[in-house]
């Protein structure tokens, strides 16, 4: 409709919300990403989230890696994309080598995933739209994490010594999809 009424010089297409841009995806989709990530047989491949405390006041940058579930987690002011981008890289860094894949739903926290695959030398995927469940090992390591940090939680009354707390608790913990094997076992 709107692109035959702007081909036959009409000027209703002026007065519509998206004046005839395309929708433009950002980034990679996961539909992309190497079937080996789907395998999970391999050290490497990173899912990431943020989970908000109330109020929407801090948020905690959650990194897991899918064959291991280790899990990397940090607290920040805000979930703005440079934080963000900043807190996965200072995160990840000493794990360089282990860093092939990072895969992410498509929250606006995730626009600097450019600078971040840059820093780790990592390709970095993103689920469709409204399908955030998608990568749902985080989803699922975010029901693990809200155990020791529920909904109603205050980030700002937590300590980055909680949050170190909770990450050593989750990483020690064995797991019997990882045939009792706890994540730092299987990752190191």
């Amino acid at each position: 409709m709107k692109r035959a009424d702007k081909k036959s010089g009409g000027r209703i297409y002026k007065f519509l919300r998206t004046k005839g841009k395309k929708y433009r995806s950002r980034g990679v989709s996961i539909d992309d990403r190497p079937k080996i990530v789907d395998e999970k047989s391999r050290i490497g491949d990173w899912e990431i989230d943020t989970l908000i405390g109330k109020n929407h006041k801090q948020a905690l940058v959650a990194i897991v890696e899918r064959k291991s579930k280790f899990s990397l987690m940090r607290k920040g002011e805000n979930k703005t994309a440079e934080l963000v981008a900043t807190a996965t890289i200072e995160l990840l860094r000493p794990d360089k080598d282990r860093v092939l894949t990072l895969t992410a739903d498509r929250g606006k926290e995730f626009a600097c995933h450019e600078k971040v695959a840059k820093a780790l030398e990592c390709d970095y995927y993103f689920a469709p739209p409204y399908s955030c469940w998608q990568p749902g090992l985080n989803e699922n390591t975010n029901g693990l994490i809200r155990q020791f940090l529920p909904k109603k939680s205050r980030f700002e009354e937590v300590t980055e010594r909680s949050v170190k707390r909770v990450k050593g608790l989750l990483n020690r913990r064995p797991r019997k999809s990882l045939g009792y094997e706890t994540p730092t076992e299987l990752f190191f």
